[in-house]
């Protein structure tokens, strides 16, 4: 756990209260329903935790990252797993762009009603042919008068099924031929209603998180009004960075969480379960892995912590975030695995639950950016070696 002053273990305390309302039994059936948790959405809303790192004058509470780190971890580690962290991650990093470098009429439009849980918000920026390449997006905003039309497709947009609002990335000019131009120039950053009678928005059967919807979305010609752009056009690459850092940080709390309450019930299952006369944890063939689970996870938070501390003093933090990232994935992951592997038959029954924990957390392995490129970044950046792609 990270080290906390009195106001931050009073908003553990607060998002655990919130969390121990809804049981196993509700997020089970949210999963074989793939029903968006509305009721937990609506409680999270109710009890101000959407808007804990808005500005105060909007609704928020104008806090940290390191704060919106402690409820998603907080929220991860009481059994809801990523369906529960999914459906209000946007809230925690997505507008930060907005909030910087948005207009105050724009703040005042939007802000509140995120923070009161009026608007949900999915990120429009990943596309079928560019993935991680987001120089590579060919969605493109036409200027007409009043604005802008839309066309091309995102894919795997998080909650567009629900959402009414668009956080959108979309070329205004054509990515300049190599040695013309920077190829992060010419994109531009709309904020605009979600329309699904002009948006096609086609849900995507997958793996895990079945409550939480992942779409394709094709956009021709939609209009976005001038008054939804964010900031300068042609900027939308650079604004986005700004969300960057928290968001791998954020991703990285939730994976330790799940991984810790994967662990919690692999422990329980351990001294409960009695084998051959005795309880099947005193075996060191299972106490091991699991010790090692738990300094896994214990370290991943540990860097976690740093990279948040850093960004909230406003300090580079950029290196410390993606390791946190790649560390905090790698351990949920793992912790999830060993649980289903420590129960046996029982870990791959839907009852134990930690089937659908281990299905859930996969997801933080491949998004929103890979080990791989994690690996680079550090090579490049931190170890100056030369750029290998």
């Amino acid at each position: 756990m990270f080290k906390l002053d009195e106001d931050q273990r009073a908003i553990v305390d607060g998002a655990a209260g919130v969390c121990k309302r809804f049981d196993d039994n509700y997020w089970s059936l949210c999963e074989e329903e793939g029903r968006f948790p509305f009721e937990f959405h609506k409680e999270m809303a109710d009890g101000g935790w959407l808007g804990v790192t808005m500005p105060e004058q909007y609704g928020g509470a104008g806090l940290g990252i390191k704060e919106a780190a402690l409820i998603m971890h907080t929220i991860a580690s009481h059994g809801g797993g990523m369906a529960a962290t999914s459906s209000i991650h946007m809230n925690m990093f997505g507008p930060h762009p907005m909030v910087v470098h948005g207009t105050d009429e724009q703040k005042e439009r939007w802000i509140p009603r995120l923070v009161d849980g009026q608007d949900q918000v999915c990120f429009g920026v990943t596309e079928p042919d560019a993935g991680l390449d987001t120089t590579s997006i060919s969605t493109f905003a036409r200027k007409v008068d009043g604005g802008y039309l839309v066309t091309g497709r995102k894919m795997w947009i998080s909650t567009a099924q629900v959402a009414s609002k668009i956080l959108l990335l979309a070329r205004t000019s054509p990515k300049p031929a190599k040695g013309e131009g920077r190829a992060t120039d010419g994109m531009s950053l709309f904020y605009t209603d979600l329309d699904r009678s002009k948006v096609e928005v086609r849900k995507i059967p997958k793996h895990g998180r079945a409550a939480v919807d992942s779409n394709a979305m094709f956009f021709d010609d939609v209009f976005v009004p001038d008054e939804d752009l964010i900031g300068e056009e042609g900027r939308g690459f650079y604004y986005l960075l700004d969300g960057l850092n928290p968001e791998r940080v954020l991703i990285s709390v939730e994976a330790i969480g799940i991984g810790q309450d994967a662990l919690r019930r692999a422990s329980q299952y351990a001294q409960d379960r009695v084998v051959f006369g005795r309880p099947i944890g005193m075996n060191q063939g299972i106490q091991h892995p699991l010790a090692e689970c738990w300094i896994a996870l214990e370290s991943a938070l540990l860097m976690a912590e740093r990279a948040v501390d850093l960004y909230d003093a406003g300090l580079p933090c950029a290196p410390q975030a993606n390791a946190a990232k790649l560390l905090g994935s790698r351990a949920g992951y793992q912790a999830c695995q060993q649980a289903v592997l420590t129960m046996g038959g029982m870990g791959y029954s839907k009852e134990y639950q930690v089937e659908r924990l281990l299905r859930e957390v996969l997801v933080t392995r491949i998004g929103p950016i890979t080990d791989q490129l994690i690996l680079n970044y550090i090579g490049e950046r931190v170890l100056d070696l030369p750029k290998s792609y």
